[in-house]
C-alpha cells in the first residue's frame, strides 16, 4: 500500500475513534432536560478537525502508549474545546454566528442554553478523566489537573479576558504571543503532553513534546488571523473580519510578516519534535494540516 494512503487511513481511523467515542461520552438523551442535551450534543458532535484528541492519540502512540489507552483523555480535552467555543461564541463575547459551518449555539437555541452546554461540557471533560480506569488514580489526577489548569486564570480564561479587555492596548508582539498562548496554545500543549503522560514518557520528552504544542498553538492563531482578513466564510466555516478593529500578528507585523512569524513557529515546533522523538506521525499530522489550510489563509 502507498506510504500516503496508508498514513491518511490511519489518521482517519483514528479521528473517527474520536468521533464514536465522543458520541458514547456525550450525555444521553433523558439524562437531563432534552434541550440541553441536544445543545450539548449539536456542539460536541459538529464535524471538525479534532485536533487536538488527536495530538493526544498521535503522541501517546509515538511514544509507545497501547492503542486507544489515551483515547479518552483525548476525548476530555475536544469537549473542553467545544465548550471553550460555545463561550468564546456568545452575545457578550464575541457575538459569532457561525461556528463549524452552522449556527453558533446561541442562536440554535438561546443564550441561557448555551451557557450551561459550555459549563456542562468543561464538568463533563474531567469526569471523563476521572472515570478512566485504564489508568492509574495518580496519572488520572495529574491529567485533571493540568486540564484545569490550561481552563483556568492561566489558561483559556485568562486568555479570553485580555482579549476581551486589553486587546486595544496591545502592541507588543510579545504581549500578543502571550495573549495568543494563553487562548490557543495551553490547552493543545496539556493534550499533547497529556498524550505522553499516558504514554509514560520521560520528563525531557514531556517537556520537548510541551515546546512543540506550545508553538503549534501560535502558529495556529496566527494562521486564524490570517483567515479573520483574507479568508471567506465558506473557506473557514466560521464568520470572519471579526477581528478587523483589534490589535493581531497580522495587524502588527502585516501579512507578510505574521506569515514569517507563522514559519517561525512551524520550525521550532518540528526541532522541539525531534527531541521528544515523536518526529515521524505526529510531525507529518501537523505538516499535512498546515499545508492543506495554508490557502485559506
Amino acid at each position: 500500500m502507498d506510504d500516503q494512503v496508508a498514513f491518511l487511513q490511519r489518521t482517519e481511523a483514528l479521528r473517527a475513534a474520536v468521533d464514536r467515542r465522543l458520541a458514547e461520552l456525550a450525555p444521553p438523551v433523558g439524562s437531563a432536560p432534552d434541550r440541553l442535551v441536544e445543545a450539548v450534543r449539536y456542539a460536541l458532535l459538529a464535524p471538525g478537525k479534532r485536533f487536538r484528541p488527536m495530538v493526544t492519540l498521535l503522541a501517546a502512540a509515538e511514544l509507545g502508549a497501547p492503542e486507544g489507552a489515551a483515547l479518552d483523555v483525548g476525548c476530555a480535552f475536544e469537549m473542553i474545546h467545544a465548550a471553550s467555543l460555545i463561550l468564546d461564541d456568545l452575545p457578550s463575547m464575541d457575538d459569532a454566528g457561525l461556528r463549524r459551518g452552522l449556527p453558533t449555539i446561541h442562536r440554535a437555541f438561546d443564550e441561557a442554553t448555551a451557557i450551561l452546554a459550555g459549563v456542562g461540557l468543561l464538568n463533563q471533560a474531567y469526569a471523563v478523566i476521572a472515570a478512566d480506569r485504564g489508568l492509574p488514580a495518580a496519572l488520572r489526577s495529574e491529567l485533571a489537573g493540568r486540564a484545569a489548569q490550561a481552563v483556568g486564570f492561566s489558561g483559556l480564561i485568562a486568555g479570553q479576558a485580555r482579549d476581551l479587555f486589553d486587546r486595544d492596548q496591545l502592541r507588543d508582539p510579545a504581549v500578543l504571543e502571550r495573549l495568543n498562548h494563553q487562548k490557543t496554545g495551553v490547552l493543545i500543549v496539556a493534550a499533547a503532553q497529556g498524550g505522553a503522560l499516558v504514554a509514560g514518557a520521560p520528563p525531557a520528552a514531556v517537556e520537548a513534546v510541551g515546546v512543540f504544542a506550545r508553538h503549534i498553538g501560535l502558529a495556529f492563531q496566527i494562521r486564524d488571523d490570517l483567515i479573520d482578513v483574507q479568508g471567506s466564510v465558506e473557506a473557514a466555516g466560521k464568520d470572519v473580519g471579526k477581528d478587523v478593529a483589534m490589535a493581531t500578528v497580522v495587524s502588527t507585523l502585516g501579512p507578510a510578516g505574521a506569515r514569517q512569524a507563522m514559519e517561525a513557529h512551524l520550525a521550532k515546533a518540528s526541532d522541539a519534535l525531534a527531541q521528544a522523538g515523536c518526529s515521524g506521525l505526529l510531525g507529518r499530522y501537523v505538516g499535512e494540516l498546515f499545508a492543506r489550510r495554508k490557502a485559506a489563509a
